[in-house]
């Protein structure tokens, strides 16, 4: 007995139902792109491993997909080697691409590539699937999109802003409610200060940022098991404890950190930025989080994640500010902001919080019956008008029985039908069949386009 093929874990399929739904995120993802002003970004699904290594830290790193060297990938390498089996030593030299972990560093080797094309500061965007090597689980797979905007070549901080709108504006689309925390790098490099462990700020930046997964007693083990000394962690204490608003925690924060510069630097830019923030009217609500942290290296400024206020999947959109990505490909002195919108996570919310209903419509909006050879030519002219007014408009293949053509419909979900028989055709008419309503109507075929074109027809409410 043959089995079903597969797919590889933490890949899904998705049916046509699915991707008009995600088509719908995509659509309303990139019209506000649109709106502001940026522009359309893509590049390879595959980049040299010395494009990608090292810029995700060594986590991030384990998890980029490596792809084998074309060939006789062994013949560069000695029986020494083969017999180690010491597969990080030799992969370098058996694998130099790997499928690209983000989109972010593919883009800053993009600007570098192409600097003298671009036109800074540089506003894109870009909507492409990435890959992860990562252990597969509600919300997190191999194989997903993102959805990035960025703005390269401005130190601005209404850059960030400005990403905060764009947030809003995407997720008020969507109809789902959000918290978006905000913290910046350089206030979590004050603190490692503050508590004397500047040296292991990796260790404290990556433990921190569990806190909301694993809690608190978890994460002070972690970090004294890499090594962070006791006082530290009890100094860090109150730290992450501070309550209250953004200038409440921006207060107590400048109290702490008044003896290193790159935090009340920090605290400065948070200052400045809620500023903003609270000039404007946002659907969302905006928080200061001192563990925010993003586990990401190439940050160097602000940070931000985006969560669902209703639904519990971990982050749905995150960036922030990265001063010298370029720097790694030899473009210094080049600061940037960007953001990522995780599709299919964002996909998950709105399945779960039922946000879909109403929202898309069948792919086909019309089936034009089949009555056989005597009517293809009549329906060849009604799919013509229909197509042509933009009416997504179906004809049945096959001439079955009209029972048979009906339920395909019911089964599709098409709400009209459009019936071009032996009377209507002597007639020069079509019958229209509400498939909700069960009522339809004759009509001449010269009327057609009018109705259709109507305002209360019920044909120019599906788009």
């Amino acid at each position: 007995m043959s089995t079903r093929p597969s797919i590889p874990k933490g890949t899904r399929d998705f049916s046509p139902d699915e991707i008009l739904n995600r088509e719908f995120i995509f659509d309303t993802i990139k019209s506000v792109f649109k709106l502001y002003g940026y522009q359309p970004v893509e590049t390879p699904a595959m980049e040299t491993l010395s494009t990608l290594l090292g810029k995700y830290g060594d986590e991030g790193d384990r998890l980029i997909f490596r792809i084998l060297n074309s060939g006789d990938f062994f013949s560069g390498l000695s029986d020494s080697e083969l017999s180690e089996r010491n597969l990080s030593k030799i992969a370098g030299q058996i694998c130099e691409k790997g499928l690209r972990y983000d989109l972010t560093v593919p883009f800053a080797r993009y600007v570098v590539q192409h600097r003298d094309e671009i036109v800074f500061p540089f506003r894109r965007y870009q909507i492409q699937p990435v890959w992860r090597a990562d252990r597969p689980q509600k919300g997190r797979y191999r194989e997903f999109f993102q959805c990035d905007v960025d703005v390269i070549g401005s130190d601005s901080l209404l850059n960030e802003y400005e990403l905060i709108r764009i947030i809003d504006n995407v997720f008020s689309k969507l109809k789902i409610n959000i918290r978006i925390k905000l913290n910046n790098r350089k206030i979590l490099s004050g603190i490692a200060e503050y508590i004397g462990e500047f040296e292991r700020i990796t260790d404290i930046t990556t433990a921190i940022d569990k806190i909301e997964k694993i809690g608190l007693d978890a994460v002070n083990l972690e970090l004294k098991d890499k090594g962070v000394s006791e006082e530290a962690v009890r100094k860090l204490q109150p730290l992450l404890a501070i309550e209250g608003g953004a200038e409440t925690k921006l207060d107590r924060l400048e109290n702490l950190l008044s003896k290193s510069a790159t935090g009340m630097k920090g605290v400065s830019e948070m200052r400045e930025l809620f500023s903003y923030v609270e000039s404007g009217i946002l659907s969302g609500m905006v928080e200061l989080d001192i563990t925010l942290a993003r586990g990401l290296n190439y940050y160097t400024g602000t940070i931000m994640e985006v969560k669902s206020a209703d639904v519990s999947i971990g982050s749905i959109c995150g960036g922030g500010r990265y001063d010298n990505l370029t720097g790694v490909f030899g473009m210094d002195g080049i600061s940037g902001v960007g953001i990522s919108f995780g599709a299919d996570r964002i996909y998950d919310v709105m399945k779960q919080s039922d946000l879909f209903t109403g929202i898309i419509s069948a792919s086909s909006q019309v089936l034009v019956i089949n009555f056989g050879q005597s009517s293809v030519e009549y329906a060849f002219k009604i799919l013509e008008l229909l197509r042509n007014l933009g009416v997504k408009t179906e004809f049945y293949p096959d001439p079955v029985k009209i029972k048979k053509q009906m339920t395909y419909a019911d089964n599709r979900k098409i709400p009209f039908i459009i019936i071009p028989g032996e009377d209507e055709l002597k007639a020069g008419e079509v019958t229209v069949k509400n498939m909700a309503s069960g009522k339809q109507k004759k009509i001449p075929f010269r009327e057609l386009k009018s109705f259709v074109l109507s305002d209360i027809s019920p044909l120019r409410q599906i788009t």
